[in-house]
């Protein structure tokens, strides 16, 4: 296994962690954990496994993202099912999730949407810390969703649900406290898009007209109307964005309006409230 792990670390030079990258991949090949590696370190490996492995490293010496060779991704405390349909998730995304948990206590009901959820990563990680909290998450695509309810019945959250539509197309009037969004905001000229891992996620969910803001405006118009008097909208965004969607929001009414940065001091994401109906 030792020559194994060190010819594939020496393909991965486009990762920040070749290392890792072989090991989680042999693991991976083996059916075990990491710390098998370590412990049996001279196994001969069955032909099977070579081939298993010889090609998830091919794959991932085009840049072919870890996650979804494993097929799981970690996101807040759970590990998540991903595939090819979903965008992988980030941990700078967990700030979402930390937000939208401190805009209310485990005792409290609160009925909260994701949308464009994916995975599920945001809906299923706020449904497993507040059990009380009624979550749905919404996305367009009937393949990322299997992926969300497939992770839903391994974790068993019975206070989640998955519907289909776009944006807040699916949600009643009036009636969410907290509305929470990870959208595409990546302008379409962005040379990104075509370049290493991104390549191999769904564009749908990384590509926005209107230099990356076309989502974000949407979701900034519609919420208006499906959040309750005081509810609250949490948005992630790229990291030029920030101003001018906080002054996006001030524009269409909203109020207590803060922008927020993740670990990295990366401006990532702004919540503001909703003060009640919508004008005519």
């Amino acid at each position: 296994m030792k020559q194994a792990l060190a010819v594939a670390e020496g393909q991965f030079l486009q990762s920040d962690s070749p290392r890792l990258d072989a090991e989680l991949l042999l693991a991976h090949s083996l059916s075990v954990e990491r710390s098998y590696l370590y412990a049996y370190p001279d196994r001969v490996l069955s032909s099977d496994v070579s081939q298993r492995f010889d090609e998830l490293v091919r794959r991932r010496a085009q840049s072919e993202p870890i996650a979804y060779l494993l097929g799981e991704k970690s996101f807040w405390d759970l590990t998540l099912k991903v595939s090819p349909a979903v965008l992988i998730p980030r941990p700078e995304t967990e700030l979402l999730v930390e937000t939208a948990l401190g805009l209310g206590d485990c005792a409290a009901s609160r009925q909260v949407a994701d949308l464009g959820t994916g995975s599920g990563a945001i809906a299923l990680a706020v449904g497993k810390s507040r059990p009380r909290w009624r979550i749905t998450g919404t996305d367009i695509s009937p393949d990322a969703l299997e992926i969300a309810r497939q992770n839903r019945e391994t974790l068993g959250l019975g206070n989640v649900a998955f519907e289909e539509g776009s944006w807040c197309d699916v949600l009643p009037g009036g009636t969410m406290n907290i509305i929470i969004a990870n959208p595409p905001y990546i302008a379409p000229d962005d040379p990104h898009l075509t370049l290493g891992e991104l390549r191999y996620e769904p564009v749908m969910a990384l590509r926005a007209d209107f230099d990356g803001y076309r989502d974000l405006q949407c979701i900034v118009a519609q919420a208006r109307e499906k959040l309750a008097s005081g509810g609250w909208l949490l948005l992630e965004h790229g990291y030029t964005q920030q101003e001018t969607l906080l002054a996006l929001l001030r524009d269409f009414g909203y109020r207590d309006v803060e922008g927020k940065k993740d670990l990295a001091g990366v401006p990532r994401m702004v919540q503001a409230r909703w003060p009640g109906p919508v004008s005519d």
